[in-house]
């Protein structure tokens, strides 16, 4: 059994699309420890949101191969992707998936309570966002939702609640998804 097409699937070889995940994570936690006094985010925090991001990029990217893989078979662009191209089965792809999920479960444990609850409340707009592709002209915005929720975690991870400063982090984090996107 090869990782590869695994890896592949993840889009480990992608590295910018857990980056993309991670900074929001990272601008909150830096944003509550400036309204903390604290000279520096939580570094066991950061590194929990380092391990979840990239956890987390490849289960969304598995999730939306999964629901696209008969589309995907049809598009030149992505027919070589694992599933299309059969080097992964769907079975396989769901538990792949679900080992992933497991890891991203096991990191936001080690927050608190609403951090938890702030982090398990992103999964609705991640399961939204590939049936968003064809339903609405722009369907980034969707996906600038789930990408920018680590602008939620940092401060809700720190504080154990939420206030105004990352709820505008979040809306400026979407904003700048939708533009790169």
């Amino acid at each position: 059994l090869s990782a590869r097409p695994y890896l592949r699937l993840a889009r480990i070889e992608r590295p910018i699309g857990w980056q993309l995940l991670l900074w929001p994570c990272w601008w909150s936690a830096a944003l509550a420890a400036i309204a903390s006094g604290a000279a520096f985010p939580d570094p066991r925090h950061l590194l929990l949101f380092l391990v979840g991001a990239v956890a987390m990029r490849g289960a969304g990217s598995t999730y939306n191969d999964l629901v696209d893989r008969d589309l995907d078979a049809r598009v030149e662009r992505t027919r070589h992707r694992p599933l299309p191209s059969g080097r992964v089965t769907p079975g396989a792809a769901l538990a792949f998936m679900l080992a992933l999920c497991l890891v991203g479960f096991l990191v936001l444990v080690q927050f608190n309570l609403f951090a938890i609850a702030t982090g398990i409340a992103s999964l609705g707009i991640v399961a939204l966002y590939p049936f968003m592709k064809r339903v609405i002209w722009l369907p980034q915005i969707v996906l600038g939702f789930a990408f920018a929720w680590g602008g939620l975690m940092g401060w809700a991870a720190a504080f154990g609640r939420l206030d105004p400063a990352p709820v505008l982090l979040y809306f400026a984090a979407v904003a700048w998804t939708v533009g790169y996107d």
